[in-house]
């Protein structure tokens, strides 16, 4: 039986909300007592490690956790290996998975997540927890050694989900990208979460959380989810 804990969300923000205001409340309980975090900041690549983590402690400081970033560690497998919880933030996806490979991280977390420890992603840091980052938003600015991910859920994952096309707008929308992945890929299960919500694991149970609707893509087909819907017979 799985130990996992996993808050996948698909944003830091909600329209113009302060950052990570609108997941607090999601972070909080989904860490219960624990109050120290290690915090992976590789998918920022316009701001530094140090901000990063920064920014990530400010937003959180009121609910009384305190954020250390993996990036001030001599040895990073040992900071994830003795981590209480491990959050991995937004930014370029490609950036991040190519870090932790680099670091050595892959094998480290899936077995430190294995074996309880929550583990909290929102964008990069949601799309890294699926099977593949091959239905990630992001441009390729580095080549990581392979496209396979953590695979703390075997799904894929795509943040930040909307349909809208903008007026004018004559290139691939997201919806044909998921498209052409479902052609190439016609057993593999894509949840689309929009903004605000997040994909909740508790042990064997997985979950659409947040108040709205989310997607499911499989060989070719769309289907709507509704806030609650269990995920688990996908994965």
């Amino acid at each position: 039986m799985t130990k996992k804990n996993l808050l996948l969300l698909s944003s830091s923000r909600v329209e113009d909300t302060p950052y990570l205001d609108h997941a607090k409340e999601m972070i909080a309980e989904h860490l219960g007592q624990i109050k120290e975090v290690i915090f992976i900041p590789y998918a920022g690549v316009t701001i530094t490690y140090d901000e990063y983590k920064q920014m990530v402690q400010s937003a959180l400081e009121d609910s009384g956790i305190t954020i250390k970033s993996i990036h001030e560690y001599d040895n990073p497998v040992d900071a994830i290996q003795n981590a209480q919880a491990i959050a991995i933030g937004g930014g370029n996806t490609f950036r991040l998975l190519h870090q932790l490979y680099e670091n050595g991280l892959v094998q480290a977390i899936q077995d430190k997540v294995a074996h309880g420890t929550p583990y909290i992603g929102w964008s990069a840091g949601s799309n890294v927890a699926g099977a593949t980052i091959r239905t990630t938003n992001d441009m390729p600015i580095i080549e990581p050694p392979s496209f396979n991910a953590l695979n703390l859920v075997n799904f894929q994952i795509n943040p930040h989900y909307t349909d809208y096309t903008p007026p004018g707008h004559n290139g691939e929308t997201r919806e044909q990208r998921l498209q052409e992945f479902m052609v190439l890929n016609p057993t593999t299960h894509i949840v689309g979460i929009v903004e605000g919500t997040a994909i909740k694991m508790s042990g064997n149970q997985i979950k659409l959380i947040g108040g709205k609707d989310g997607f499911l893509f499989l060989n070719g087909e769309k289907t709507k989810i509704a806030d609650g819907y269990d995920l688990t017979a996908i994965n």
